[in-house]
């Protein structure tokens, strides 16, 4: 997952500041809050932005239990998961362990996480939808919304107001209007949108804004639904934005729009809420004119409300040979519960529930995504989900769209297919 710390932490995070792997024998028997010591794996997110916040939950919980140690590790992105595989195989296991939100599903489909009860937990009734999507699983919860990260619109003011458009468009028609009116100043070189095809968490959500969806559920039967009414609407949609806005090469995927972005042949882009800063970084801004001309708005979709967005961020788990389960949640609660989450909104963060995101909507520098995070969507939490990505299935089926290999309706199809022969596979 991206999000804009990543983007600033990039690979540095190696493995730090460790102790204990997690609780040996003499640490206690119980997983049922006796425990004389916890072991808590954070990402160096958290260590390097919020390690006041880490503080206060462990004070917490401390007050509560005298003489418990808490046993800190933290891990860049790129390293936790290959640690996390390694340990979970033995009896090693840490008691607390934050997940990326699209890591969550393929363990807890292992069973490598313990079951939550969700009333135990701060604010869980207005768990954001995106989160509260990513730690359900088999109508149980698996874990613990922590915080997230939105996806907002972002254009360029200069660009615009050339084109004689000075205002951030509200409605999903004023956005078409104003980009071909910038399409047509700027000439057939320049993306107006510079949308790549192969960018399924923008595809998608012109899909789940049509009321389509990538798949059913049915009792805990996954049925792949892109050729729907619903779904092919969406996806004629996103076409339609390709066809018309997309001048660039129509094979690419998501991962370098910050860079492409500040070479200045695009108008706007629609991403995650850092990629804009990302781009107009002196390292990143080739033509020196994005520094204070770009703009983050809320996506309007065409179903006129606005975009439901894909929800990224991270969830807080309980491997299940953890023994100490019951002290592992109530740090999770202290951590990410109503104090925590004023803390996170402090550094920067969107909150992990509707309450606290609501209070947002007056704060500059957080109201845009945190208006958009309103409205969002997620992966089925199917068993076979992971095979699904790992074959790049909406991937392969968005460039056969953009390039015209084949037709919308040929290409959801073939994309269904693929996606019935796996989804309900563990």
């Amino acid at each position: 997952m991206k999000r804009k710390l990543i983007a600033a932490v990039g690979v540095a995070g190696m493995l730090v500041g460790i102790a204990a792997c997690g609780s040996d024998s003499s640490d206690g028997p119980s997983k049922t809050g006796d425990a004389k010591a916890l072991t808590v794996w954070l990402t160096v997110d958290a260590q390097n932005n919020w390690p006041d916040l880490v503080k206060a939950a462990d004070a917490a919980v401390q007050k509560k239990h005298p003489g418990l140690v808490i046993h800190h590790e933290y891990y860049g992105w790129p390293d936790k998961n290959t640690k996390l595989d390694a340990v979970l195989a033995t009896d090693k296991a840490p008691d607390v362990v934050e997940m990326g939100n699209t890591e969550m599903l393929g363990y807890t489909v292992k069973g490598a996480f313990a079951a939550v009860d969700p009333s135990k937990f701060d604010n869980s009734a207005g768990w954001l939808d995106g989160l509260k999507s990513s730690v359900t699983y088999d109508g149980k919860a698996y874990g613990v919304p922590y915080y997230a990260g939105g996806r907002v619109a972002n254009w360029r003011k200069d660009v615009a107001k050339s084109a004689g458009v000075t205002a951030v468009p509200t409605t999903y028609t004023e956005l078409t209007s104003d980009l071909d009116r910038i399409q047509k100043k700027e000439g057939g070189k320049f993306s107006a949108w510079y949308q790549p095809s192969r960018d399924w968490y923008a595809a998608m959500s012109f899909v789940y804004d049509a009321g389509g969806s990538i798949a059913t559920d049915s009792g805990g039967t996954f049925k792949a639904n892109l050729s729907s009414p619903e779904s092919l609407k969406g996806l004629n949609e996103y076409k339609s934005v390709l066809d018309s806005y997309m001048k660039g090469d129509k094979t690419k995927d998501e991962s370098d729009r910050p860079l492409v972005y500040g070479q200045g042949n695009a108008g706007m882009i629609f991403g995650a809420a850092w990629e804009g800063g990302s781009a107009e970084d002196p390292k990143t801004d080739t033509t020196g004119k994005l520094k204070g001309n770009l703009e983050n708005f809320v996506m309007p979709g065409p179903s006129g409300k606005n975009m439901p967005v894909f929800l990224g961020g991270s969830d807080l788990a309980i491997p299940v040979k953890s023994r100490a389960q019951d002290t592992a949640a109530e740090w999770i609660n202290a951590f990410t519960g109503t104090q925590g989450q004023k803390g996170l909104i402090a550094k920067g963060n969107l909150p992990n529930n509707k309450t606290a995101l609501a209070t947002l909507k007056n704060d500059p520098a957080l109201a845009v995504p945190a208006t958009a995070a309103e409205s969002s969507w997620f992966v089925p939490m199917a068993p076979g989900w992971g095979q699904v990505e790992k074959a790049q299935v909406l991937q392969t089926m968005l460039q056969s769209i953009a390039t015209g290999k084949q037709s919308v309706e040929a290409a959801a199809k073939t994309a269904d297919t693929a996606i019935d022969k796996v989804i309900n596979t563990k």
